[in-house]
């Protein structure tokens, strides 16, 4: 069997293509698995994934508002969700855990938080 080269190289390349294609999907994002694990391990799990992603992602920001603090955004929480205020705080504290890292340093620190500096 005489195969010439650029045969050889166009097969390859296609394998690799063709690889390329099948591969699996692109890991899930860990911080919004553990925080939507968590709305379930505290009995949570019953909001809509999306919608529970969508506001926890949001609680970031929402506390990076002058004047804002976490009794604040639980209560906008609590309205986003149509939630009492009581789970609402609860969603919000784990949001903050979980998915804003750079604020419980800065509370920690006794800092004030932004994320534009």
């Amino acid at each position: 069997m005489n195969v010439k080269l650029p045969a050889v190289v166009m097969l390859a390349a296609s394998a690799v293509f063709a690889g390329t294609l099948s591969a699996a999907p692109a890991q899930a994002d860990t911080g919004v698995d553990v925080f939507l694990n968590a709305l379930q391990h505290y009995r949570l799990g019953d909001i809509d994934p999306a919608t529970a992603v969508r506001v926890g992602q949001d609680v970031c920001p929402m506390l990076a508002e002058p004047g804002q603090n976490a009794a604040n955004v639980a209560a906008k929480v609590a309205d986003e969700l149509g939630r009492p205020l009581g789970p609402a705080t609860m969603f919000t504290g784990l949001a903050i855990q979980i998915l804003c890292p750079r604020a419980v340093g800065a509370l920690t620190d006794g800092v004030p938080f932004s994320f534009f500096g």
